[in-house]
């Protein structure tokens, strides 16, 4: 089980992803915290419950979908800006450079080049060996 799920992070941009997921968790509960200390709740509160359900979405797609990593990260990035207008300073900074890192992690990533299989010895190097003294 853990080797699959190791196998399965590898094989996409994951930490971009989470990255991206945890900022949109964090802008949208400071949209929807009570708190006095609001800052502003932006286009009549709208775009700040849109913005980070976007990046919410970028993020799992990049789990699910990293061929389009690059369109994906590109519009967390840009959502991760948005939200600074949008959403209580981007969720009072924290969110916003989550975002940033993420989107920045995730279109930063490549995938693993295939693994070329390893080259079998050639059938007289181990008879070689054996028959040839040593020479020191």
């Amino acid at each position: 089980m853990r080797r699959s799920f190791r196998r399965w992070r590898r094989s996409r941009p994951f930490w971009g992803g989470l990255f991206i997921v945890v900022a949109a968790v964090e802008i949208f509960l400071t949209v929807k915290a009570p708190l006095p200390v609001v800052v502003h709740v932006g286009m009549q509160g709208l775009a700040g419950f849109l913005v980070p359900i976007i990046m919410l979405l970028c993020g799992v797609l990049l789990w699910f979908s990293p061929e389009n990593r690059t369109f994906y990260s590109i519009l967390a990035l840009l959502m991760a800006f948005a939200s600074w207008v949008t959403s209580n300073l981007g969720g009072f900074l924290i969110g916003l450079l989550l975002g940033m890192l993420g989107g920045s992690l995730a279109f930063s990533w490549q995938p693993a080049p295939p693994r070329k299989p390893a080259a079998a010895p050639p059938p007289d190097a181990d008879t070689a060996a054996l028959t040839e003294p040593a020479e020191w």
